[in-house]
């Protein structure tokens, strides 16, 4: 069920790693390092992808490498929102991938790039065919974000909030979907790029989207997703049950599941963002997840009835 690991996320952007707890990323290292190695022991055929940058920073890069970390991973990620958030032009990403191309001979994947419909859809719509026609064949893989807008009622994950003009608000209207399910004029255009163009869908704890979500990604001709299995999540009621309903649906996929977020009682600080206390228990859950959805040949699945790993 699983094709890649993505560790972590947005590590360099403070909305997914806090600076003020880990500010040289030291620690950030160390547990990518364990995770790295746990996944591999797991099961080494799964593709170990350090997880999307944001902002786009060779010396982010190179840091990591200093650290270790791109001896331990099989691929680099990057994330670009330019008609969104970004400081820079839709038009230079060639650039923004040859920079990172300077720093690192490994395979680097777009696992998240898109443009809301905040002001207007025909932006979307021609921010999606600029960004095939300047990706495809660039990079080893690309994959949109996302297919549903957020639900308003639903907080966005981030730290900015309000505090940014209308950036915390662009967050609900990324998608190629409307939040009711309805289309939006870019659903067609994108359709037109599968299966070079994979999606990101991130599925909330119990999410009602998912058989919908299913349908419209089969239908659409996509045949890789990224998604994310949260360690936070891992410690609700009920989770296992969730993270195998929600692997089996999306079992005719090559998944990218991203492994992130702290649990708030085993961070140094109390947030999701903070570097854990103990960075082997992150490790032994990425490590679980594997042995449980990507099992290395001849391995049986484990029961449904399996306690979450206690950590």
């Amino acid at each position: 069920m699983i094709d890649a690991a993505m560790i972590w996320n947005e590590p360099n952007n403070k909305s997914h790693w806090d600076p003020e707890v880990d500010p040289e990323w030291v620690r950030f290292g160390q547990m990518v390092n364990l995770a790295a190695d746990a996944i591999a022991q797991a099961n080494p055929d799964v593709t170990r992808v350090l997880g999307g940058i944001s902002p786009i920073d060779p010396a982010f890069m190179l840091r990591m490498k200093k650290y270790g970390v791109l001896d331990r991973v099989d691929a680099v990620a990057v994330h670009g929102f330019p008609l969104d958030w970004n400081l820079w032009q839709i038009h230079d990403w060639p650039q923004k991938i040859d920079e990172i191309r300077a720093v690192t001979d490994l395979p680097i994947w777009v696992s998240e790039v898109g443009i809301s419909t905040f002001g207007a859809e025909e932006v979307q719509l021609w921010g999606l065919q600029r960004t095939a026609e300047l990706l495809k064949g660039r990079v080893a893989r690309i994959q949109w974000y996302s297919l549903y807008d957020l639900p308003r009622e639903w907080e966005a994950t981030t730290r900015h909030r309000e505090a940014e003009g209308s950036s915390y608000y662009r967050h609900f209207y990324m998608g190629i979907l409307r939040e009711d399910g309805s289309p939006k004029p870019s659903l067609e255009e994108f359709a037109k790029h599968t299966p070079e163009l994979g999606l990101v869908q991130w599925f909330h704890y119990q999410d009602h989207r998912l058989d919908d979500a299913v349908a419209w990604m089969k239908r659409l001709g996509v045949t890789h997703l990224r998604t994310g299995l949260s360690w936070a999540d891992s410690f609700r009621p009920d989770a296992l049950a969730w993270f195998d309903r929600q692997m089996e649906a999306l079992a005719d996929f090559n998944v990218t599941v991203t492994f992130c977020f702290t649990p708030e009682h085993r961070g140094i600080a109390p947030h999701h963002t903070s570097a854990p206390q103990v960075p082997e228990e992150f490790a032994a859950f990425c490590a679980q997840m594997i042995e449980r959805y990507a099992p290395r040949s001849g391995v049986t699945l484990a029961s449904n009835n399996d306690a979450v790993l206690a950590v």
